[in-house]
């Protein structure tokens, strides 16, 4: 027997929904890492992190303006589209969505489409991000680093895409501190490198999580110090994995680090 749910629609109405033929829907676009609420029914209720990203979520939302009219966002490596929706929900103008998976593309289509939300989404990876056009008032780069060969290449490419914050988020292990260490040392001081919360990035070979694409895990202390070296300043840390900055310090007469580093200027 079909499940019907009531949901509120775009004219004031009520629609009903067929919560069964929506779930069949659901489950043909494969498996889902965005758990979304499509009015009533989740893409993926049992979440081995439980219900995320709403976990972390909950924890950035009240650092963002609820009425984002007028805003522009772009969200890399947008996967289902969750931060991409909950965007939109809050008014942003324009919304833009890149990935490189067909199937979280796919989900984020159906998913803005179930919710009558107006999206762009992209097939790009993060390395073409500055094949996009303009700046955006928010750049959401979350979950994306630590699949990355080459992460800090890819972090000064993202700040030129910054015109307002940079939302930011990556697994990190080891170290969770904040420290602040002298701008230098001198080349015999070895014992710097054993303190424990220096900043490390470490290196996946084969696989971590059985995900052969998690490469470059930080530390808290690294994945500050990147930030910093790509010319963001952090304004907020709501959570551990997560910091909220903005590009103050992103160029050097009129250059971006990135161009700096390429024509050999830095």
């Amino acid at each position: 027997m079909a499940t019907h749910l009531s949901t509120p629609s775009e004219n004031g109405s009520t629609e009903t929904i067929d919560a069964s033929r929506l779930n069949a829907e659901i489950e043909s676009l494969g498996d889902w890492f965005h758990n979304i609420d499509l009015h009533g029914v989740w893409t993926a209720p049992n979440h081995f992190l439980g219900d995320f990203p709403n976990i972390k979520w909950k924890h950035i939302a009240p650092e963002i303006p609820a009425d984002l009219r007028g805003a522009t966002v772009l969200d890399i490596g947008c996967n289902g589209g969750f931060y991409s929706i909950e965007m939109k929900k809050r008014g942003a103008e324009r919304v833009v969505g890149i990935d490189i998976d067909d199937r979280y593309l796919s989900q984020g289509q159906f998913a803005a489409k179930t919710l009558g939300l107006e999206i762009e989404f992209q097939k790009k990876s993060v390395y073409e991000v500055d094949q996009i056009d303009g700046q955006f008032d928010y750049v959401i780069f979350m979950g994306v680093l630590y699949h990355l060969r080459y992460p800090l290449y890819a972090l000064d490419k993202v700040v030129k895409k910054v015109a307002g914050k940079l939302i930011f988020q990556t697994m990190c292990r080891g170290s969770e501190a904040s420290p602040t260490f002298e701008k230098d040392y001198h080349f015999w001081n070895k014992e710097i490198f054993n303190h424990k919360d220096w900043p490390l990035m470490y290196f996946v070979e084969h696989s971590y999580a059985n995900d052969p694409t998690n490469w470059w895990i930080p530390n808290c202390p690294a994945a500050e110090g990147m930030l910093r070296s790509a010319g963001l300043t952090i304004v907020s840390h709501p959570e551990v994995e997560t910091w909220i900055c903005e590009a103050r310090n992103a160029t050097r007469d009129g250059k971006y680090v990135h161009d700096m580093e390429l024509d050999g200027t830095l």
